[in-house]
């Protein structure tokens, strides 16, 4: 496994770089429509970077972080409010959030299928989810998740497609934005 706990100074310096300026804008665009004070659920947020950009388009909503590595929490932001859990098991109450974004970590979970429910259940009616990460089907995604499964990584990668049909099982309306070997993902509960 990759030991999060050991590189969130690493994280923190270089995982900016990773982000494109086309994902970064369709996390402002997403990010649009929400209401003041909206509460942001960052789940596997590493040390925050989603948070960082979804605060540098609306540093008016509250910033609330879960990953299960301290050591990368510790180099969150000031104004995101960290709390270490897992995706599978968040540590809070039931309609609780108004968004959640996932950064690069829902090919980390363990079962994709129960972080799923947990964040319907933290999500308020009508709540909102944004995902990043890299698409499977091209040759960039398949050499990432070879490498992270020989790294002991769960490598849930996905075909935006096949996701979309997952998410769409539990509720959501979805929209999926291409960004070459990667996707974004735009959801909302109905």
């Amino acid at each position: 496994m990759i030991p999060f706990n050991h590189l969130g100074w690493f994280f923190k310096t270089f995982g900016t770089v990773i982000y494109p300026k086309s994902v970064r804008q369709s996390l402002c665009n997403f990010l649009k429509p929400i209401l003041p004070k909206a509460r942001v659920l960052d789940v596997g947020s590493g040390t925050g970077v989603m948070s960082d950009f979804a605060h540098k388009c609306r540093d008016d909503l509250h910033f609330i972080a879960v990953d299960p590595a301290e050591g990368m929490l510790k180099f969150s932001k000031q104004y995101i409010q960290t709390h270490q859990g897992t995706a599978e098991s968040l540590p809070f109450n039931d309609n609780d959030f108004d968004v959640v974004v996932m950064g690069e970590s829902l090919h980390h979970f363990s079962d994709v299928d129960q972080a799923i429910q947990e964040t319907v259940r933290v999500l308020k009616k009508e709540g909102r989810l944004f995902i990043y990460d890299f698409d499977s089907s091209t040759f960039m995604g398949k050499s990432i998740c070879l490498g992270e499964k020989l790294l002991g990584e769960p490598g849930n990668f996905f075909i935006p497609v096949e996701l979309k049909k997952i998410l769409e099982s539990y509720g959501f309306k979805v929209h999926i934005t291409e960004h070459s070997w990667r996707y974004t993902i735009s959801a909302q509960l109905q």
